[in-house]
C-alpha cells in the first residue's frame, strides 16, 4: 500500500474521516482471511499486507492501530494562505503566529466564529460568548468541553462561569488543587481524569490509563469493574468519602471526552481558522467557499456570511473570476470575492482553465464578440455559454443577460463558421471589407436591450448556481422576517425533535404529491439568508393551506421539527404569506403643518427615533389615524 497517496487521497474528503488501517508482515497475517489480488505491475512477493479490521479486534490480536484523520479546515488553511501570497504579497508562516493574537480573541469573545474549525455551532457560539476566551488555553478547553462528557455534569457552563467569577473556583478536596487550578477545579480532560485516579484513589500509571481508556471505549461492563476498583482504591487512600462521588463524574466521560493532547491539536487548527478570518476574511472566506462549492448548504452560510461581515460576493465575471473563488479588488479599492467559474453548473473545470489562461495571457475580453473569437473552440459549448449568461459571467462587459441569451447562439455558430474558415485560409467578402474599411458592414448579430425582472434573473441565478448571489428575495427584510418568527433555519439544527418553531423564508421546488390513500399533500424547500430545510405539508394541513403555497412565495410556516431521519425535516402545521417586507420600503413621511404642531399633537403622535431594524408598519390603520390628526394633507 502506498500510504503517502493513500494519506493524499483522504487529504482531500470533506469533514473527518478516520480509518483502522494495519500494515504488517508478521507471520500471525497467515492465519487471517487475506485475498490478495494481482495488481499490473505490482510485486505481490514483496508487497507489505493489508488488512481491515474492526478496531478491538485488530488490537486484541496485539496488532498496531493506526486512525488517520482528513480534515477539509487543513485544505482551507493552505488555500487561504495561497490567497494571501498572491493577493497582498504576504508570506505567512501559519505554523507560528502570536497564540495570544488579541485580534483573534476579540473575535473569539464575540461568537464570531462561522467558518471557524470546531466552533461554527449556534451553541457553542453562545458558550464562546459566555467564557469570553482570553488565551490559547480556553480555546483549548473550549474543544474538550463542548462534548457530552462535561456537557452531561454541565461542566462546559460551570467553567465559563467559574473564569469569570460568576461563580466561585471550588475543588472537591484541598488536594485536587495542585492538579485542577489551570481548569478552575473541573476534569475536563482525560488526564485530568488520569491524574485524579492515582492522586486519590492509589491507581498506578498503568491503571489510570486503562480508566481513560475504559472511558474512551464507553464500554459500561468494564466502566462498572473500573467502579468498584476505584471506590476501594479512594478507600484504602483514606479518601472513602470521594469514591462514588468522583466516579459518578467520571462515567460521565464514557459519553466521549477528549485528551488534553487531541484538545490541544485541534485548538491550534482553530486558533488558526480563527486567526485567518480576524486578519484576512476575504481570502479566507474565498478559500471557504471554494471548499464547500459542492455543498449548497454550506455555501450559503458562509455566503450569508460574507454579507454579514460587509464582503460582497460578486457573480460568476469571465474577466475578474478565477476557477475558483479569489479575493479581488475592485477599482475603486474595495475587496470582493468573485463567484468561481468552476461552481457554475455546466460548466467544467477544463473549459474554465482554458478561459483563465486565455485572458491571463491576452488581458480582459471587450465584449461577448471578442470572448468567442479568443477561447478555444471547445470553450463555445452551447449549454456551457448559456449557463454563464444565466449566471451573469457577462454583466461587466455591458451585455444585458436577456438580450444575450436570445442572440447568444446566432453569435457562437457565426464565429465558430468564421473562425474555422480563417483557420483554412478561405477569405470572405465581408471579412475583408471589414479589414479595409473602417467602419465597414458588420454582419455580427446585434445583442438587443432586453433585461430580466429581477424575480426571474435571480430564478436563473439560482439555476445556476444554486445559490441567490447578486441579491436575495429576502435582503432588506432581514429585521421584518426576524419580528415575526422565532429561529433562522440554521437554528432548527440545535433544536430537539418535535419542538414547535415558527420559521420564515422563500419556497423552492415545490411538489404535490398524492398519498396512497388519495390525499392532497405538499413538499418543498424553504430557504432564509443563511440555509435550507425541507418542509412537508400533510394533507389534514394541506386542506387548509395548500392555495397558499407556490414557488418563490415568501411564507411564515409554523410547525415542528422533524429529526427522526438524518437530516432535520420541518412538519407545517400553519402558514402565512410575508407581506411585511418594509424594511427596504420609502420612508413614511409626514407633512406637519406649524399651527397643529402644539404639545398635545406631539404627544399624540409619540414620536421616537428608533435603531433602523424598527419600521412603522402602515397596514393596520397608521395612515387614516395620521390624517384624522393631521389632516388629509399629512402623508406626502
Amino acid at each position: 500500500m502506498d500510504v503517502a497517496k493513500g494519506l493524499e487521497g483522504m487529504r482531500r474528503q470533506d469533514g473527518i474521516h478516520a480509518a483502522a488501517v494495519v500494515i504488517t508482515k508478521d507471520p500471525l497475517t497467515e492465519y487471517l482471511p487475506i485475498q490478495r489480488k494481482p495488481v499490473a505491475g505490482q510485486d505481490l512477493e514483496n508487497a507489505p499486507v493489508v488488512t481491515q479490521y474492526e478496531m478491538g479486534g485488530v488490537e486484541e490480536l496485539g496488532l498496531l492501530k493506526m486512525d488517520f484523520l482528513g480534515l477539509r479546515n487543513l485544505d482551507v488553511i493552505s488555500d487561504a494562505l495561497e490567497l494571501v501570497k498572491g493577493f497582498r504579497g504576504v508570506e505567512l508562516d501559519i505554523d507560528h503566529i502570536a497564540l495570544d493574537d488579541a485580534k483573534t480573541l476579540a473575535l473569539l469573545c464575540r461568537g464570531d466564529s462561522i467558518g471557524v474549525f470546531q466552533l461554527e455551532g449556534g451553541p457553542m457560539r453562545a458558550l464562546m460568548r459566555s467564557l469570553a476566551p482570553d488565551c490559547f488555553e480556553d480555546v483549548a478547553a473550549l474543544i474538550a468541553l463542548y462534548r457530552p462528557g462535561p456537557m452531561s455534569v454541565n461542566m462546559h457552563n460551570d467553567y465559563a462561569d467559574r473564569k469569570n467569577g460568576r461563580k466561585p473556583v471550588e475543588y472537591f478536596h484541598p488536594a485536587a488543587e495542585e492538579i485542577l487550578s489551570d481548569t478552575y477545579g473541573l476534569m475536563i480532560y482525560q488526564e485530568s481524569v488520569m491524574r485524579v485516579s492515582q492522586r486519590f484513589a492509589g491507581f498506578s500509571l498503568a491503571e489510570a490509563d486503562n480508566l481513560r481508556k475504559a472511558c474512551g471505549k464507553k464500554d459500561k461492563v468494564l466502566m462498572a469493574k473500573e467502579r468498584q476498583k476505584f471506590v476501594e482504591g479512594c478507600n484504602n487512600a483514606s479518601f472513602p468519602e470521594l469514591g462514588t462521588q468522583l466516579f459518578d463524574i467520571i462515567e460521565g466521560f464514557a459519553d466521549y471526552a477528549f485528551n488534553k493532547s487531541h484538545s490541544f491539536g485541534y485548538g491550534l487548527v482553530t486558533f488558526q481558522t480563527a486567526y485567518l478570518k480576524a486578519h484576512y476574511p476575504v481570502e479566507y472566506l474565498a478559500a471557504l467557499l471554494t471548499s464547500v462549492k459542492s455543498s449548497l448548504e454550506k455555501a450559503a452560510v458562509y455566503l450569508n456570511e460574507c454579507r454579514t461581515m460587509g464582503i460582497q460576493v460578486l457573480v460568476p465575471d469571465v474577466n475578474r473570476s478565477d476557477v475558483d473563488f479569489v479575493a479581488a479588488r475592485l477599482e475603486d479599492g474595495t475587496e470582493v470575492i468573485p463567484f468561481g467559474l468552476s461552481a457554475v453548473r455546466n460548466v467544467g473545470e477544463a473549459l474554465v482553465e482554458k478561459i483563465v489562461e486565455e485572458r491571463r495571457a491576452n488581458g480582459p475580453f471587450e465584449d461577448f464578440y471578442e470572448f468567442c473569437e479568443r477561447v478555444d473552440m471547445t470553450v463555445l459549448n452551447k449549454k456551457t455559454l448559456e449557463s454563464l449568461i444565466k449566471a451573469g459571467g457577462f454583466d461587466s462587459v455591458g451585455h444585458p443577460r436577456r438580450g444575450l441569451l436570445a442572440v447568444f447562439e446566432q453569435i457562437v455558430d457565426n464565429t465558430i463558421a468564421r473562425r474555422k474558415e480563417r483557420d483554412m485560409g478561405v477569405m470572405t467578402l465581408f471579412g475583408a471589407m471589414e479589414e479595409e474599411v473602417a467602419g465597414g458592414f458588420d454582419e455580427r448579430a446585434k445583442i438587443p436591450e432586453l433585461h430580466f425582472e429581477k424575480k426571474e434573473q435571480l430564478a436563473f441565478e439560482k439555476e445556476m448556481l444554486g445559490l441567490y448571489v447578486s441579491d436575495h428575495p429576502l435582503m432588506g427584510a432581514e429585521a421584518a422576517l426576524r419580528r415575526k418568527t422565532d429561529n433562522t433555519i440554521v437554528e432548527l439544527a440545535e433544536l430537539e425533535d418535535g419542538t414547535m418553531r415558527t420559521i420564515g423564508g422563500v419556497v423552492n421546488g415545490l411538489q404535490r404529491k398524492w398519498t396512497k390513500k388519495g390525499d392532497l399533500m405538499a413538499v418543498f424547500t424553504l430557504e432564509d439568508l443563511q440555509a435550507s430545510i425541507e418542509v412537508m405539508v400533510f394533507p389534514r394541513t394541506m386542506t387548509d393551506i395548500g392555495h397558499q403555497l407556490a414557488d418563490d412565495a415568501v411564507l411564515i410556516v409554523k410547525g415542528r421539527v422533524d429529526k427522526r431521519d438524518d437530516l432535520a425535516k420541518f412538519i407545517a402545521m400553519d402558514v402565512e404569506v410575508f407581506e411585511g417586507i418594509t424594511d427596504g420600503a420609502p420612508p413614511l413621511r409626514v407633512k406637519v403643518q406649524p399651527h397643529r404642531l402644539d404639545a398635545a399633537t406631539v404627544d399624540e403622535l409619540k414620536v421616537l427615533r428608533l435603531p433602523e431594524q424598527f419600521c412603522v408598519d402602515t397596514s393596520h390603520g397608521l395612515i387614516s389615524e395620521l390624517r384624522v390628526l393631521l389632516g388629509p394633507g399629512a402623508i406626502l
